[in-house]
This record gives structure tokens, sequence and C-alpha cells, in this order.
């Protein structure tokens, strides 16, 4: 004679009221779970962080387009550019708060002084005008 096999089930009734509790505490737990993981995924939290933008003007503040904007990383010396915008703006975004930049601008064979923006400087965005005297 053989055996046969038996499998049950069991079913576990909820409360409608339990089974919208139970949704509830599990979507605020993965909420909070978002808010830690989220942030760390990212690489640097927001103090982390900062941003450079400005404008390119001349002698008379009147906006340089297609001027390139360089920015120089002073713990590695590493230089990102940028092309000046139609209205002369520029910008460097996502930068590192504890690090110091330089930063310049040149446009046919002229140059713009260097502007230092420091690890010190604790505004997020950092506003400045680089002006290219002819």
């Amino acid at each position: 004679m053989s055996e046969g096999v038996r499998i049950s089930f069991s079913r576990r009734l909820i409360a409608p009221g339990a089974r919208a509790l139970q949704a509830a505490v599990y979507c605020l737990a993965l909420a909070g779970l978002l808010t830690v993981v989220l942030p760390a995924a990212r690489g640097q939290d927001e103090f982390g962080i900062k941003n450079l933008q400005g404008k390119v003007l001349n002698a008379h503040d009147q906006a340089i387009s297609g001027a390139i904007v360089y920015l120089q990383n002073s713990r590695n010396n590493d230089v990102k550019s940028f092309i000046s915008t139609s209205n002369g703006s520029f910008r460097f975004a996502d930068l590192s708060a504890d690090t110091d930049y330089t930063v310049w601008a040149a446009f046919h064979g002229k140059k713009s002084s260097s502007r230092q923006v420091s690890s010190f400087d604790t505004r997020k965005n950092v506003y400045l005008d680089l002006h290219i005297k002819e």
C-alpha cells in the first residue's frame, strides 16, 4: 500500500481594519528606510556639497557668451571647464564642500582675475561674477 502525502493549508483571517493598519505600518517602515538609504546611496549628504554659479562679464558689465570658465580643485589640481551661455552664465554643481577651489575665465586671449571659493564658506550656493578686461 502506498501512503499519501497530506498537505494542509491554514488560512489566517485578519479583520479589514487590522489589514489597513498593517499596510500603514509597512508603508511607514519603508518610508523610514528610504530616508536612511537614499542619502547614503548618493555618496554625500546635503552638508557635503555646494554649487558655484555666476556670470562672465566684460569691462562694461555686459555678458560674455562663449568664455571658458575654469575651476581648479586645490586638493588634486584637477581642472573642470564650462563654456559660458548666451547670457554669460556658468555653473559647477555638486562640489565638495571641504575643498578649496580657484575659478577664472578666459576669452579671446584675455583672462579674468582668479577668485577663490573657500571650504570655510558655508553657503550651499556660491555666486561669483568674473570680469574680463578688454
